[in-house]
């Protein structure tokens, strides 16, 4: 399982545990570990590779199993040095996967029903997973300002993860987003800058910064750093497999904004195959996307390979990324795992949000509502197998995107402080 090490040049020499070098997705070339993203031959997106454990799968798992509750445990795993657990970070990770039977009697679901519930992190959202990894990278590059593009829950997590580890923080935004991100982003002390347009116009322009003196000393997480914060999105593969037994689940959805979350899952899922630690056997990959912001599955249903942007308009702001970078990867999993690519409209979106916050006491926001109807609408299209154990993820915290179900979640009545005019009401439960 080992690969080739690339040897680094002095500057970029650094201690990122497993971690060997940086190879293109497109054409395989292989670079030094460094802040950078894409293939100097072909332009393909890079991603990490590695010189993975040897020995005894029972081995590893006990050394994973006796690490901290948080992503560390699978230090061995990740581009992180091996004394990570004692560094300044949000350590977010190992949140519950929930055992959702009543939510799996509502859908008709025999198998096993489960929701990753990742809206137990720190900034409450999957994004402090991410940054967790690439904060380490920052600090082994010598960065001393932390920067994201952001969709909402990013920027919330890079300002945390800056304030923790002593760093700068300056995330970029839309200009519209929901007030509780706003709020929550900027609360950590950083700059929180809003860019008139869309999460496509505020990428455009972190891209234009990092190649300009302005932007000298900065780490974008998720573009100079990217190859590393999306490695971070391997540890819900891990954490889902260990919590089942160390099983692969049968079936998984999951929601698409960029696709690499999606795409890194589908990683570490193959890294614990070829490792040992799970049995091998298929399972199948559903991506989730919102109808007003939906490229990936457009391309999906219609057989196409390439990914048309689309101009996002969709209460699910956190998915609202209309080209998506990881877009064509997506496709290929879901097609490769016999998985497939579905999207659902606002209504479904908030009707999908009360179902869950009904049935199993979770609250997501809207990019949770937007997994769990595409999951209805999957069982009830018979493309995905009700009779299977499937893992939904909940990436994020409703608080967050309140107004969505604000018009329709209000106190059932207001009456006197008196026993008569609750009877009156009609609220009293009758046996």
């Amino acid at each position: 399982m080992a690969i080739e090490t690339v040897a680094a040049p002095t500057e970029t020499s650094v201690d990122l545990g497993p971690a060997a070098a940086l190879s293109c997705r497109e054409c395989g070339e292989r670079f030094a570990l460094g802040p950078i993203f894409a293939c100097a031959s072909c332009f393909g997106p890079l991603e990490v590779a590695y010189d993975l454990p040897s020995g005894s799968p029972d081995e590893l798992k006990k050394r994973i199993e006796a690490g901290p509750n948080n992503i560390w445990r699978y230090a061995p795993l990740l581009p992180v040095p091996s004394d990570v657990a004692d560094k300044p970070n949000i350590n977010p990770g190992f949140t519950k996967l929930v055992k959702a039977d009543n939510l799996a009697r509502e859908l008709g679901v025999t198998g096993g029903l489960y929701v990753k519930d990742d809206s137990g992190n720190p900034t409450h959202s999957f994004k402090d997973r991410v940054v967790a990894i690439a904060v380490e990278a920052a600090r082994a590059f010598g960065f001393t300002t932390l920067s994201c593009s952001s969709t909402g829950n990013l920027a919330g997590a890079v300002g945390a993860a800056a304030a923790r580890a002593g760093l700068r923080s300056c995330v970029f935004i839309p200009h519209d987003l929901e007030q509780g991100k706003v709020v929550m982003a900027a609360v950590y002390g950083g700059e929180l800058v809003g860019i008139e347009g869309n999460y496509d116009d505020v990428n455009r322009f972190c891209s234009e910064l990092i190649g300009d003196p302005l932007g000298e000393g900065w780490g974008f997480v998720n573009v100079n750093l990217r190859p590393y914060y999306g490695e971070g999105s391997k540890t819900l593969a891990y954490e889902i497999c260990e919590q089942l037994g160390w099983q692969l689940p049968d079936q998984l959805v999951i929601p698409i904004a960029s696709g690499s979350q999606l795409t890194k899952i589908d990683k570490g899922l193959q890294e614990l195959i070829k490792l040992g630690l799970v049995e091998d056997k298929p399972y199948k990959i559903f991506g989730a996307q919102a109808e007003g912001c939906s490229p990936v599955s457009t391309a999906f249903k219609a057989g196409h390979e390439v990914v048309r942007p689309q101009k996002p308009n969709t209460i699910a702001k956190s998915l609202a990324i209309g080209n998506p970078a990881d877009g064509p990867y997506v496709l290929d999993i879901a097609r490769r795992t016999g998985g497939a690519v579905e999207d659902v409209n606002d209504e479904q979106v908030v009707d999908a949000i009360k179902l869950l916050a009904r049935t199993e006491g979770i609250f997501a926001e809207t990019a949770g509502g937007v997994t769990v109807g595409v999951t209805k609408k999957l069982i009830d299209a018979g493309l995905l197998d009700p009779s299977l154990t499937t893992v939904v993820l909940n990436t994020g915290d409703g608080l967050k995107t309140l107004d969505a179900v604000a018009a329709t979640s209000q106190v059932s009545a207001t009456i006197r402080p008196s026993l008569d005019a609750f009877r009156a009401a009609g609220l009293a439960a009758t046996s």
